[in-house]
């Protein structure tokens, strides 16, 4: 029976089982959040994002979704708030206009006002759309550098995973990841010029596209020394263009944010202003936030955590199985890796931001272990339900 059942589903177009996985992970998901929400209303439980409206729609577009919401209804501020010690205080300008924008858009086609919960439940229609083109797009990434089924079982732990709730939540993630996993497979296949409207849109959907611009410029370097003049002149012209392009849109929005509100540094000072419940009032420095994070909570300990978790990645990346992935996939990975480092403040939101390393679940050492397989399958349905938890109740997704 299971075989027939198997036999059948891989004669189907890959298309159509992927997105029969994505559909199936959404009813997976939303059950796990429509349950603890009705669990929660029915006990009287505390949200950790207030509502005063609340409904699933609104619990599904908890704390972030809320600024989404104010840029798309009165766009950016002109004056950044500000305590009574003058620091800047957690406002929209945290946040990139393209997907509020995508909402409003649709909210006018439709002509839906966008007060009360309509926002909520648009976002929450394009995210799921989003997520399902992501979904397809890192199919095609991974059956592309390293074979079918690994792909197959990639876009599985991908749809599955402990934070997939995030692709049909009000949130940017899910169209992010649609635009960037774009990006990276017109770069497997070469068409480099092709990557330019998909990374400059990134650029202002969620920040993190440099690492784009990174892996495609070691990318360059290592075809470069591989094929010497066999890495034709148009190409490289075509990766300068695309990487210049695509850089100068993730460097844009700081600019666009002094530009605007006539402070300098007002981005900074915004995305620093999230570290102040955490850390305490800081000072940006490239690549220590996990450091300070973990000192600020474990001492020199939290030190010593950060170096081996940074030593047991360089070694995983550097594995020729990871190598395996592709020099596009694992440049990007790496890159990626970089960005989270360098600039990120590892909290809560962590597990969400490393899902655009999800081409990385294409591992061949994945694809070779059904027992692996069926482990991180288990796992990340049921992590769910304790994320859910513990970011919609104890803290913010």
């Amino acid at each position: 029976m299971l075989q027939t059942v198997a036999t059948r589903v891989r004669s189907l177009p890959p298309i159509v089982v992927v997105l029969g996985l994505y559909a199936l992970s959404r009813l997976v998901s939303s059950a796990w959040l429509g349950g603890l929400f009705a669990l929660a209303t029915a006990q009287g439980w505390d949200f950790a994002s207030y509502r005063r409206d609340p409904s699933f729609a609104s619990f599904s577009g908890s704390w972030d979704a809320s600024f989404y919401r104010t840029i798309a209804q009165q766009g950016y501020p002109t004056e950044l708030p500000l305590d009574a010690d003058g620091n800047v205080e957690v406002n929209p300008w945290a946040f990139l206009p393209v997907f509020p924008g995508l909402v409003r858009g649709v909210a006018t086609v439709l002509g839906v006002d966008l007060a009360g919960n309509a926002f909520f439940a648009i976002g929450l229609v394009v995210a799921t759309i989003a997520g399902g083109g992501a979904a397809v797009l890192l199919h095609r990434i991974v059956a592309e550098t390293v074979g079918s089924e690994s792909a197959l079982w990639a876009v599985t732990l991908f749809c599955f995973g402990p934070t997939a709730f995030v692709l049909q939540v009000a949130y940017a993630e899910s169209l992010m990841l649609l635009l960037v996993f774009a990006a990276l497979l017109m770069m497997i296949r070469r068409r480099y010029l092709l990557m330019i409207p998909f990374g400059v849109v990134a650029a202002f959907t969620r920040p993190g596209v440099l690492a784009l611009a990174l892996g495609l410029a070691v990318t360059a370097i290592v075809r470069l020394v591989r094929e010497g003049r066999g890495f034709r002149r148009r190409e490289r012209v075509s990766v300068v263009v695309a990487g210049l392009l695509i850089s100068a849109a993730g460097l844009a929005w700081p600019l666009i944010a002094d530009a605007v509100t006539g402070r300098s540094g007002a981005y900074l000072d915004t995305e620093l202003s999230w570290w102040v419940g955490f850390v305490g009032r800081r000072h940006f420095a490239p690549l220590t936030p996990w450091f300070v994070m973990a000192t600020t909570f474990l001492g020199w300990a939290g030190a010593v955590l950060v170096v081996t978790v940074l030593a047991a990645t360089a070694w995983f990346l550097g594995r020729r199985s990871t190598r395996a992935l592709g020099v596009e996939v694992w440049s990007y990975s790496a890159a990626y890796v970089l960005y989270l480092v360098a600039v990120f403040l590892p909290q809560q939101s962590l597990p969400r931001l490393l899902m655009p390393l999800a081409p990385v679940l294409g591992h061949p050492t994945i694809a070779a272990s059904p027992r692996l397989r069926r482990t991180l399958l288990g796992l990340g349905i049921a992590l769910q339900p304790v994320a859910v938890v513990l970011l919609w109740f104890v803290g913010y997704p």
